[in-house]
This record gives structure tokens, sequence and C-alpha cells, in this order.
């Protein structure tokens, strides 16, 4: 049974590119993360929890949605002035709560359109401020002025506020933004969508974070996170909020496994479909009502907030097509309870193409495929995620009938949403994403132009 008591304000933060083995409550040794800790000791870790995408642009299209990215048609990272976005059809997160009489704001990373029929308010935020794609997508030096860097635009709604801003402040901004949400809202239930900066390539942190780390920038950048997590609930106490609020933190994606970021101990990470690429913390926090200090082994996805918030609200999903998202708010309050038995991974593609890769059911994790940053590649692959997270022994040669009973399951997902390893697999249920015809970027160079930084000094790229 879901909890029938008020329904809660609902805060999810969503990182950049944090791994699994990035936050002490995971194992972490070397990030400082007491905030985050203490939301996972005084509530619900999930040690199972996934991504829909291991890269960010479809990563964040099925969170909002509650789908797979190949029933969306998405399935690649977009850049600015892309001429594909997030489908204005598609029913998302925050018109949920608007049809539920909801304050709805995002604040902080977009990335699944920056034209204007794309952008947070086309689909049911009343607010935005933020960087409507990733931080590496500005002018950095050492990178050419063309389409794919022009200046960076912060966006408050439509509107570019300001270019190139100085990203060592810029968590601190939406922090600030964060909270004059709340207080606007402080008598009225509201759904806020902070999608943090950090761990994002490139690693720019306060100097507080800076100084006091003992993990470099990228250590700066994980702590300045669990700080603005603990300023919200600061915030959150002193208005006497805190109880009245659903907290959840995740990450878009696993991190790239450099600069100081860790899957520990799982295998891959950002770009791959092995657990390092989409097995992210998800810790869930609600004063008194969420069992305090459990942890949930049980699978969940990003894709199963959507019909679980349905349910957490009491609103029902006025969607006309079928979600591949799960309700699982019962096992909030019932850890033993398993809601999804089963998670599907799909290839990103620079071509846009669903690449069906792997599937997971219960222990087991059968590879048709492999991606990473070159490409997709078919795999033979099977291991027992309960013995072996970390993916080290191929049992597929041993255990025939478990590959034949995945194979059939990966024969369904394929009938819905094609397979790009097949030429004539095209999928009989997939919609088709946003294009326009004409993309413009959001910024031009000017070489007369105020710029707080003409250059950012740091030229990684995630």
């Amino acid at each position: 049974m879901t909890d029938t008591r008020n329904k809660p304000n609902v805060i999810l933060i969503n990182c950049d590119d944090m791994g699994y083995g990035d936050l002490g409550c995971y194992g972490s040794t070397r990030n400082k993360t007491p905030s985050i800790d203490a939301m996972a000791n005084e509530g619900m870790r999930f040690t199972d929890a996934y991504c829909a995408s291991p890269v960010c642009s479809p990563s964040r299209a099925g969170l909002l949605t509650g789908c797979y990215p190949p029933h969306l048609d998405f399935n690649r990272v977009l850049f600015p002035a892309d001429p594909m976005g997030l489908n204005p059809a598609e029913y998302t997160l925050p018109m949920l709560f608007k049809e539920k009489g909801y304050a709805t704001k995002c604040v902080g990373k977009w990335h699944v359109g920056d034209q204007p029929g794309f952008l947070p308010l086309n689909f049911g935020f009343d607010s935005y401020f933020g960087l409507p794609y990733s931080n590496d997508m500005g002018m950095q030096t050492g990178k050419a002025v063309s389409w794919k860097c022009p200046p960076l635009p912060l966006m408050k709604d439509h509107e570019v506020i300001q270019q190139q801003p100085d990203q060592r402040g810029l968590t601190e901004r939406y922090v600030e933004k964060c909270i004059e949400f709340i207080r606007a809202n402080e008598r009225h239930p509201f759904f806020l969508y902070f999608a943090q900066m950090h761990v994002h390539l490139p690693l720019y942190a306060a100097e507080r974070f800076v100084m006091q780390s003992q993990n470099g920038d990228y250590g700066a950048c994980v702590e300045e996170v669990d700080w603005s997590v603990s300023a919200l609930i600061h915030e959150l106490k002193r208005l006497h909020l805190l109880e009245d609020t659903l907290i959840i933190f995740t990450s878009d994606n696993g991190s790239r496994g450099d600069h100081g970021s860790s899957n520990e101990p799982l295998r891959g990470g950002k770009f791959t479909n092995y657990e390092g690429g989409q097995r992210i913390p998800f810790i869930v926090y609600w004063k008194d009502h969420i069992p305090a200090g459990t942890v949930n082994a049980h699978l969940i996805s990003h894709i199963d907030l959507l019909p679980t918030f349905a349910s957490l609200i009491s609103h029902p999903l006025t969607t006309q097509y079928a979600l591949d998202g799960i309700d699982c708010a019962p096992s909030f309050f019932s850890p033993e309870i398993m809601i999804r038995d089963e998670f599907v991974y799909w290839g990103w593609s620079s071509q846009n193409k669903a690449y069906l890769n792997a599937i997971r059911m219960g222990e087991w994790k059968l590879h048709v495929g492999t991606c990473d940053t070159g490409g997709n590649r078919p795999a033979a692959e099977l291991y027992n995620l309960r013995t072996d997270p970390g993916e080290t022994t191929n049992l597929h040669a041993s255990h025939p009938d478990v590959v034949a009973k995945l194979s059939k399951r990966l024969a369904y997902w394929e009938e819905r949403y094609g397979n790009a390893y097949h030429a004539d697999s095209t999928g009989t249920a997939c919609h088709a994403c946003g294009r326009v015809e004409h993309p413009v970027t959001l910024t031009e160079y000017d070489e007369n132009h105020p710029y707080m930084v003409a250059l950012y000094d740091k030229n990684d790229r995630g």
C-alpha cells in the first residue's frame, strides 16, 4: 500500500556524471559527503538503481517521461543549435505535478533540446534558471569558435541572461534560485527539479571546496554538491517543511572513471552499458515517512519516477500511451517489496540509432552488445550480478538456459523499439522525437561583448 498521508512537496536532485563510488554512503573514502550520507542514514539507499542511458540527453529524456530512450526516438547527446529535442507532445514529470496544482521549477542543466519548442517551460515547468546543455559546450581555451561552441548561455525561462558565466559561482547561484522558489511556495505544494552542473567536465568549484578537497577539483565539485544539499535541507527545516518534503538524490549516468571519479566496485563507466555506466546513486529521503537507515537491494530506474510520483500524490496518469516505468512507491515504505524485476540497457549512437545491448532479469544480466565512445559492437556475455557486480566472470557458455530465457525477453523489446544491429528492425511502438528545420544557436560570439569569462581556462570535454 502506498503511504496515504499528506501529499509531499518533491525535490528531485539529479547530478551530472556522479559515479556509484563517489559518495561516502556508497563507499567513497576520497570525497567528504556528510549531508548526502545523512540523507541515506535517515532515509533509504538503493543499491541497484539505474538511469535510462549511459549518456546525458537520452537519460534525462527517460527520467522526464518514464520511457526508455528508443521509445522516444531519443538515443544521442544533443549539441548547441541541435535540430533534435524532446517532442513537446510527450507527457512529463512537471506536467503531472502541474495537473495536481503544484508549483514547478527547473534549476540547472536541461539538455533535451535548446530550440524554442524544446525548452523547460514547454514541458510543464513554471520557471527555469540554468544552462540548456552541458557546461563544456561553451567557449574554452583551445576550442575554435563554431556552431558547437558558441558562448555558454545562462537562461531565465526563455531568455539568455548571461553569456559565459563564471562556473565557479554557478552552483551557489543555483542554490539561491532553489531557495527563492521554496520560500515563494512555503504554503503551496511544489516540485523542484534541481539538475546539478557537477560533476561534468570541466570541473569548476568555489575556492572554499578546492582548498579543502583531498581529491582535487573532482572532490571539490562533489563536496560542493554536498554543500548544496545541506543548504536546501537547512532551508526546509527553517520553514518547517522538512517533514512535508520528499527528496530524491541521484545522477544522470555513471562517472567517466577519470579525474578522480569512481564507479567502484562496478565495471565500466559513462558511455558504456556495463554497470558502472548505468547503475547510479539513488537516495530517497522523507523525514518520518521513509524507514530510516534502510538499504533497498531491489531494482528501480529513473523511468519509474513518473508513475511512482503519480502514485505518491494520488493523481491518475493522463498520458495516452503505456509507460516503460513502473510504480515503485510501495517499496519506498516497505523495502522488502520487489516491484521491478527487469531492466533493459540501450546503447547510444551519434546517429540516434537504438542499439539493444543488454538486459537484466533478477540476478542475471545478458550482454548481446557493448557500447563506449568507439561505438556499438555485438557481444556474448552473461553475468550474475548478485555474486559478481563487477562483471568479471562471463558465464555465457555455462548457462545456456539463462541465455535463452533472457534472449526471449530481448526479442520482445526489439519488436517494440527496434535494434540497430539488425537493419530491418525498426520497432512498432516508437514515437518521433521533436525536430526543427532551421535551428539557431542561443548565442553568437561578439568581440565587443563584455564577457565575464572570455574563454574558460579548462578545455576538458565530458
